[in-house]
């Protein structure tokens, strides 16, 4: 689950290192991936957008992914000017269609790194959830991974070296009851993600899940506003983690790049040994150990 980013408290806690909130430090860790190259779909804001400017801090070039020129050009300006030796590279549209995704693929034909961030969400009653809204969720959310990593997975084998991630969420496992038809998406991702690792047993190519969970993202105010009334954020935020997760042992919204902290290794060599996984970065919303 996203949820909308209030600009002044996103701000101070990237300045203060207290009550548990990180510090994002400038310089990288070292985790391999200069001679590498990522893609990550849906990378234009939020947790995709954090993703691709940690790959590019680490080195990596990176190939961003959004529905259109400007807002490629925006995010590829923006990484630039936060990672001056950035290698980055762009492509507009929308890889929830068949003939985007094999446009994509014709233009970068190989890539060492796969993130699978494109998603939607939307809170609706079950009751009033039409079967092409079903579709829609899936086709978005479950076979744009599908076709991509359909694509690039032969050549990871065949180079004996590969990362594939999909963003899942801990919707995956705690299915919202305000947006069941975004519930199954996600847990569907477990599902190919998990069984993609199997069939890469023994190879140097890795597939796994990251499950993040409330997390601050700019552009969703919408669907808080659905869920707050109109609330000010602060009294949301309370409110939220009071009564809609609870669980939550962060008790706030994670930072986008706190979930691309752990991506951003799931991506590296470092982390062969993290196969057929579903990581969660949920703030301990999930009351369960494993």
């Amino acid at each position: 689950m996203v949820i909308p980013v209030n600009n002044k408290k996103h701000k101070e806690r990237k300045r203060l290192n207290a009550k548990g909130h990180s510090q994002h430090a400038s310089k990288f860790m070292n985790l391999k991936l200069a001679d590498k190259t990522a893609l990550v779909s849906g990378s234009t804001k939020g947790i995709g957008f954090a993703i691709a400017t940690g790959l590019a801090r680490e080195g990596a070039r990176v190939i961003v992914n959004g529905r259109s020129e400007k807002a490629v050009a925006k995010t590829k300006e923006q990484i630039d000017r936060t990672v001056p030796d950035a290698r980055i590279e762009s492509f507009a549209g929308d890889l929830s269609t068949a003939a985007v995704a094999e446009a994509l693929v014709q233009r970068f034909p190989f890539v060492d790194i796969l993130v699978n961030n494109l998603g939607i969400f939307e809170p609706k009653p079950f009751e009033t959830i039409p079967d092409e809204d079903w579709r829609r969720f899936f086709e978005v959310n479950v076979l744009s991974g599908v076709r991509l990593s359909r694509a690039y997975l032969p050549g990871m084998k065949q180079r004996n070296w590969g990362r594939i991630v999909f963003i899942s969420s801990e919707s995956a496992i705690n299915i919202p009851s305000e947006m069941i038809h975004y519930g199954m998406t996600k847990t569907a991702q477990l599902a190919v993600s998990r069984g993609l690792a199997q069939l890469c047993a023994g190879t140097g190519v890795t597939v796994n899940a990251v499950l993040p969970g409330p997390t601050h993202s700019a552009g969703v105010e919408e669907f808080a506003g659905q869920l707050s009334g109109g609330k000010p954020f602060a009294e949301f935020e309370q409110e939220f983690f009071k009564t809609v997760r609870p669980s939550s042992l962060l008790k706030r919204f994670a930072m986008p790049e706190e979930v691309a902290n752990l991506v951003t290794y799931v991506c590296s060599p470092l982390s062969v040994a993290t196969n057929g996984a579903a990581l969660r970065v949920d703030g301990g919303v999930v009351q369960a150990c494993f």
